[in-house]
């Protein structure tokens, strides 16, 4: 059976309930929800991407902002929570509370290499159907969106800046978001600004 199936309405599509969740952006930092351990985990056929439009957090209906998702493709470095299966079934509705609301997000149980091992673990991939789903806008369309956008939590491009600084801080290292960054840095005029944007 398929650890990647469809997950709707059953998302656990292997033999046994995952243990673990995988974050690849903010949930890396701020996860929200008791775990016993974590540990780097990656992800293979999945990439992380700016290509989810945000019209609420990071921008409007009317100016969507861009945020991360896992795109097809590539692999991705993050980190994996392991949840007791006394805490997993509060823990995945908060889940699918925080990121399926409004957003071009779908749910997988897909699996990961923790320690040279594969297992199945939680996360939440980028729905290409969904009408928020952006794709690859290029790298001078996404730093013009992202340069422009803000919504109720603040502007795009501290988003960015904030992602690029906890990847670092955990180092994971992604030369495309650093020459994102360097565009936007670039269209507003702050390129030799110490401090950025």
């Amino acid at each position: 059976m398929s650890l990647a199936r469809e997950t709707k309405n059953m998302p656990f599509e292997c033999e046994q309930r995952p243990e673990w969740i995988f974050g690849y952006g903010s949930l890396m930092w701020r996860p929200g929800f008791p775990f016993v351990e974590q540990q780097t985990a990656t992800l293979q056929g999945y990439h992380r991407a700016f290509c989810i439009q945000s019209h609420h957090y990071r921008g409007t209906p009317e100016y969507p902002g861009l945020v991360l998702g896992l795109d097809r493709g590539g692999s991705c470095t993050g980190t994996a929570f392991r949840v007791t299966d006394q805490d997993w079934d509060n823990v995945v509705a908060y889940l699918n509370e925080r990121e399926l609301i409004g957003y071009a997000y779908e749910p997988r149980v897909l699996p990961i290499i923790l320690d040279e091992r594969s297992v199945p673990a939680y996360t939440f991939v980028a729905d290409s159907d969904h009408e928020h789903y952006a794709g690859n806008q290029g790298l001078e369309k996404s730093a013009e969106i992202i340069m422009g956008a803000s919504g109720i939590m603040g502007r795009n491009c501290d988003y960015l800046i904030n992602t690029i600084h906890e990847l670092e801080t955990r180092g994971y290292q992604d030369q495309g978001h650093h020459e994102l960054l360097d565009r936007v840095r670039y269209l507003t005029g702050l390129s030799n600004q110490p401090d950025g944007i």
